[in-house]
C-alpha cells in the first residue's frame, strides 16, 4: 500500500479487520432504505479509498444486490458477528468503501455529501454546508 497514515476498521468480534492508508478520496452518507437495513441504523456512512489503499484481513462472506441507482454493490461482512465491513461498488471501480462506524473513531472525517434524503428520517441532521442530494449525487457527463 502506498504511504500515509494508517487507520484500522473491525467488525464487532474483531475477525474482519481492514486496513486504510491516508485520508479517504470522500466520505457519503447515505439514507437510501438498503443503507438503512444493512446498519440497523438511519443512514449509513461511508468512506472510499482507492483499492491499492487498502488492504482486508479474516474471512469474510459477500452480500451482493443491485443498489436503488441500478448499480451492483457487493457488500463483505464477518461470518461471525454479521457486521457489514466493507463493499465494492460499481458506481466507484478500483474503489472499496469502508463503514465509518467500524473506525470506531469521532474524529473521523465528516460526510462531504448525503444521498437518497428523500428517505432520510426527519430528525436527522447533518453539519450545514454539507450538500444534500434527494437519490444518488448527479454523475459527471461522460465526454
Amino acid at each position: 500500500m502506498a504511504g500515509g497514515d494508517t487507520h484500522r476498521a473491525t467488525c464487532q468480534c474483531g475477525q474482519l479487520r481492514v486496513t486504510t492508508v491516508g485520508d479517504p478520496e470522500i466520505v457519503i452518507a447515505c439514507s437510501c432504505l438498503a443503507c438503512q437495513r444493512r446498519t440497523g441504523s438511519p443512514f449509513g456512512t461511508g468512506a472510499y479509498f482507492r483499492e491499492d489503499r487498502v488492504s482486508a484481513d479474516g474471512e469474510a462472506q459477500v452480500y451482493a444486490r443491485v443498489a436503488d441507482s441500478g448499480l451492483d454493490v457487493s457488500i463483505r461482512f464477518c461470518p461471525r458477528c454479521g457486521t457489514s465491513l466493507y463493499w465494492t461498488a460499481e458506481l466507484r471501480p478500483g474503489h472499496y468503501g469502508v463503514a465509518v462506524g467500524c473506525f470506531a473513531d469521532p474524529g473521523f472525517v465528516e460526510p462531504a455529501r448525503v444521498v437518497w434524503s428523500e428517505s432520510q428520517h426527519p430528525w436527522v441532521r447533518f453539519p450545514d454546508g454539507v450538500p444534500v442530494f434527494p437519490q444518488g449525487a448527479p454523475r459527471p457527463k461522460a465526454e
